[in-house]
């Protein structure tokens, strides 16, 4: 009998360490190379789901060249927003700046998108969790940049890092802000076949 396969379509080492916490090791991580512009009036949701669909997609079409039994490919994404307004990843101290001025003393919420494909379903979710972050004074915002805990995150900011300090409240999953939401994502592996108290049991040995 085949030994079910994991692979993670995300470089993120959040995601690899959300995993690790419950037990899970993905036997490959790989990368996607998409392009992740939004669509014109592309709504959160829809572009969540979109992302996390199109890494899971990429990372089948391009690395399973030998098409294995018993694979599972997990993708996800995630998305910050305050309405319709879709926040970019920062890779500038000054978008990152224009996205914490953006969420001060704002309620936002994060779209987390989670794909997994296995035994030719794909299979997506998305989980939101609504945020609320305290009024930010500018020395407060400047600090924070200088502290390159922004770089390349959604939102502009890690809420596991020194940007926690700034969250009032939270109203849903706090590892879908992270970069994974865990409860849903283990449901949905144990749903589709894949055996996690097993596989962390093996691990461990």
């Amino acid at each position: 009998m085949n030994k079910p396969i994991l692979w993670l379509a995300s470089a993120s080492p959040q995601r690899a360490s959300l995993l690790a916490q419950i037990g899970i090791v993905p036997d490959k991580i790989c990368s996607a190379d998409i392009d992740e512009s939004p669509y014109e009036n592309e709504l959160p949701r829809q572009y969540a789901a979109r992302m996390a669909l199109t890494k899971a997609r990429y990372i089948h079409q391009s690395h399973n060249k030998e098409k294995k039994a018993q694979l599972f490919i997990l993708a996800a994404d995630t998305v910050i927003a305050t309405g319709r307004t879709i926040l970019p990843k920062a890779q500038t101290r000054e978008t990152a700046e224009t996205c914490l001025t953006h969420l001060s003393a704002r309620s936002h919420r994060v779209y987390g998108g989670i794909c997994l494909l296995a035994g030719g379903r794909e299979m997506v979710k998305i989980i939101i969790t609504r945020v609320q972050m305290k009024r930010l004074a500018q020395n407060e915002i400047t600090a924070y940049l200088a502290s390159d805990e922004w770089q390349d995150k959604a939102g502009g900011y890690a809420i596991q890092g020194r940007a926690g300090r700034f969250v009032r409240a939270i109203h849903g999953s706090y590892s879908n802000i992270v970069g994974l939401p865990l409860y849903e994502t283990a449901m949905l592996l144990q749903g589709a076949g894949y055996n996690i108290d097993e596989r962390a049991h093996n691990s461990d040995k």
